[in-house]
């Protein structure tokens, strides 16, 4: 049986060229849903936040909308529809992505394997940083946190101590004390959010996922599998997809203004609401009244704090003429 950790077992399992589930015809949306898929409501947030960026920077020439992690260009597809005309004639949208370019996506979207340099505008990762690969470990009997090793079926055992790195990451952001603790060891994710951040010339990043804070750091860790729409057990053979939650303090890059926030409070800034519709439109316009439940129905489904609701947003600005308006929007808090 071959051992290896978790972090090269994540990277060949996710993204290998021979089988890595994120190079799969399906694409994530065939194993599970994410706000994207859920609702074009999601998309139209992401485009009223470009245009206060949009303003914020003072509506350069050219303003970007990267899309890190882009699956098979959803969102981008869904923010090109939402925007207003003057705005789409100035956008210059990248899809971030190791997948083939998918058929039917607009002419003018970018598709690379790499973050674009020097660009201002947005960058955006929804769910992406929740699988950038990282290493596991765990308190043995002698109170010595240890790597977690994993073979190909998903069994796992217990490796060497810690590198000195990735002992001092935990220290700071993820103590632990008692035999059988976890920690997800964020480094690999810290490093992969200032690489991406570092692409802004000017702009604002933004990455949304499954996330905590030191003060709620989960014991035991949150690594898991989906496929085909249900949690299972996570095993590094390709056949699924593999996510632990984000240790969002750690990512934030030091030295930019960052805030964060729940995506309930972030998307019912952007004018996301579940408010159901008046009853009378029912009577005085039947199909508006469907239409407007509709799209409370997919808002409140976004919003729900125990479900896409409850995930995290960090944003952090790079060398902005101006504060965004996100300082104005009800619900974000200085990290």
């Amino acid at each position: 049986m071959s051992w290896m950790r978790w972090r090269p077992a994540m990277e060949q399992a996710l993204y290998g060229e021979d089988g890595g589930f994120y190079r799969r015809s399906e694409g994530p949306a065939g194993h599970f849903r994410t706000s994207v898929h859920a609702s074009p409501r999601y998309a139209g947030a992401v485009a009223r936040l470009l245009q206060e960026v949009d303003e914020a920077l003072r509506h350069p020439a050219e303003v970007a909308l990267v899309d890190v992690g882009a699956g098979r260009g959803e969102l981008l597809t869904g923010v090109l529809a939402a925007v207003p005309r003057a705005l789409a004639e100035r956008l210059r949208p990248y899809a971030v992505e190791i997948a083939d370019r998918p058929a039917g996506l607009p002419e003018s979207v970018v598709w690379t394997d790499r973050v674009p340099q020097g660009v201002n505008g947005l960058l955006f990762a929804n769910e992406w940083l929740d699988n950038v690969p990282l290493d596991l470990a765990e308190v043995d009997g002698d109170g010595v946190l240890r790597y977690v090793e994993v073979a190909p079926d998903g069994e796992e055992r217990l490796g060497g101590p810690l590198a000195e790195a990735d002992a001092g990451w935990a220290a700071r952001w993820w103590p632990t004390g008692e035999p059988g603790e976890r920690v997800e060891l964020g480094g690999t994710r810290d490093a992969a959010w200032a690489a991406a951040v570092g692409g802004l010339a000017s702009g604002l990043a933004v990455a949304v996922d499954y996330a905590h804070l030191r003060a709620g750091r989960p014991v035991f860790g949150t690594l898991t599998g989906f496929r085909a729409g249900r949690e299972v057990r996570p095993v590094p053979d390709g056949s699924c997809d593999i996510t632990a939650h984000v240790a969002l303090d750690a990512v934030a890059v030091p030295g930019l203004h960052s805030l964060w926030t729940t995506q309930r409070d972030a998307l019912r800034a952007l004018g996301v609401s579940g408010t159901r519709p008046p009853l009378a439109l029912a009577a005085s316009d039947p199909t508006e009244y469907l239409r407007a439940l509709s799209g409370a129905g997919e808002a409140a489904e976004l919003t729900d704090p125990a479900g896409l609701g409850g995930f995290g947003w960090l944003a952090q600005a790079v060398r902005m003429p101006e504060p965004v308006g996100l300082a104005r929007l009800a619900g974000w808090r200085t990290l």
